[in-house]
């Protein structure tokens, strides 16, 4: 089973979705809060090339990225 991290906001819909959903599947992840957390903001924005968009979901095993999260 892969591993995640996910770098958002825990005022975000789509962060807090994400999270829940990780949760209710039993899938590890850590959560980078990336409004108190600047090396995590930094993070973020390497992973989806300087823009500012939340969450941004890694696959550590695999080195996947996606930006954004609709629950599908």
């Amino acid at each position: 089973m892969s591993h995640y991290m996910i770098y958002g906001k825990k005022d975000c819909p789509h962060t807090q979705k994400a999270r829940e959903d990780f949760k209710r599947k039993a899938i590890p992840f850590i959560f980078i809060d990336v409004d108190n957390n600047p090396k995590g903001l930094e993070q973020l924005l390497e992973y989806s090339d300087g823009k500012y968009i939340v969450p941004v979901i890694v696959d550590v095993d695999t080195g996947n990225v996606e930006i954004g999260y609709t629950g599908e």
